[in-house]
């Protein structure tokens, strides 16, 4: 069981003056002052990466704003997006870390930009953002000192959970030994080839369920409400779901059972779920509307489990909520082999970006340490 929390004000707080994670707090001097931090992207297909890139941002200030481009920008320089702009706005103001959403942001980070919002620096995760022409989009803004990075979260990317949608078989979550899935590999990157593209496995951490969780416990007076399900690939459609549970009451504390991925299988079938226990665990963690999440919920919701929960005399009531959302997984996994031959041009466009870049990087390595060598004085 873990507990998260719909507001981790004093986890953020514990953080917010580190310059980077790990570092000790700034001095009660330095902290007076605001530190305003700007992130961007496309947040398409939004991931427990993503959210972990903006948990880490959040930790170097104070106040976080994100930057969501639009369909347009994305589709010029990448290729087309799996959600729509409207959706990735919403997806990305649930997400618990961030403070406020700027939409139709620009695809090239400029200092007008991070001026125009008081932001003292942006933070990118250590991987590269190219434009179209292959530029990198943070040239600028690295050049002016005002660039922060943060750590990539290995073992996920929307290149790998678009290729898991495209195969469709139980070998997603396996050891990657699987022949079909080393073709899927093969079509969408491979890490110890582009390092910043392509698919690897994820380790699930304890440390990685603290950095995710708040911890908080429900005071009295909070209302628990209880949902339980797959929530597997973690979409827009759950999001309005949780917000609508979440204003059942003044003061919600909302508990997410999520089903074991045998269940998930048992009553999904078609091979789902798509993302592992340990993957879904933490995308619903990131969720502000969440307080706290029960890892393997039984399938029967059963008097013991509200008892768990609630105070012996009370009684659970059940509620059927709509959140006036239709989208469902199967209906993202349709998006996606409907434009199959789209998304993979995509990826293997953005490849060869990312190739180009990594061989002059190499170019530049190599010619620096000739130069280094040539200026060595000779005995």
């Amino acid at each position: 069981m873990i507990k998260n929390g719909h507001h981790a004000a004093s986890a953020q707080g514990e953080e917010a003056g580190r310059s980077q994670p790990g570092e000790p707090a700034c001095s009660p001097e330095k902290r007076k002052r605001v530190v305003r931090l700007w992130c961007d992207g496309c947040y398409d297909m939004v991931h427990y990466g993503h959210s972990n890139q903006l948990r880490q941002a959040k930790a170097m200030g104070d106040y976080l704003i994100a930057g969501v481009h639009t369909d347009a920008e994305i589709s010029k320089h990448k290729g087309p997006p799996v959600f729509t702009q409207e959706e990735r706005y919403k997806m990305v103001r649930a997400i618990k870390w961030v403070d406020e959403i700027v939409e139709g942001a620009p695809y090239v980070t400029t200092l007008e930009t991070l001026d125009k919002y008081n932001c003292d620096f942006c933070v990118h995760g250590d991987d590269i953002t190219l434009t179209v022409d292959g530029k990198d989009t943070y040239a600028e803004v690295k050049s002016a000192g005002r660039y922060r990075e943060c750590k990539r979260t290995q073992g996920v990317s929307t290149t790998d959970l678009v290729g898991r949608m495209l195969l469709m078989t139980k070998a997603h979550h396996s050891n990657l030994n699987n022949t079909d899935y080393q073709q899927h590999t093969d079509n969408f990157g491979k890490v110890k080839v582009i390092p910043w593209t392509g698919v690897s496995q994820f380790l699930q951490t304890s440390q990685k369920i603290i950095q995710f969780a708040s911890g908080k416990e429900p005071q009295p007076g909070d209302t628990i409400i209880y949902v339980a399900g797959a929530f597997d690939l973690f979409h827009v459609g759950h999001v309005d779901f949780l917000e609508m549970v979440y204003k059942q009451a003044e003061r919600p504390y909302v508990i997410v059972g999520l089903h074991f991925d045998q269940e998930v299988n048992r009553y999904k079938g078609k091979n789902y779920p798509i993302m592992n226990i340990h993957e879904r665990t933490l995308s619903v963690l990131a969720c502000r509307y969440v307080s706290e999440v029960v890892i393997g919920a039984p399938y029967a919701v059963g008097k013991d489990l509200l008892d768990h929960f609630k105070e012996p005399k009370k009684r659970g009531i059940f509620r059927i909520i709509d959140s006036g959302n239709d989208l469902t997984t199967d209906v993202i996994v349709q998006r996606i082999i409907k434009n199959r031959l789209e998304f993979e041009a995509r990826n293997q466009k953005k490849e060869a970006k990312e190739m180009a870049v990594i061989e002059v990087m190499k170019r530049r390595e190599k010619q620096q340490q000739q130069d280094e060598a040539a200026a060595q004085p000779v005995h």
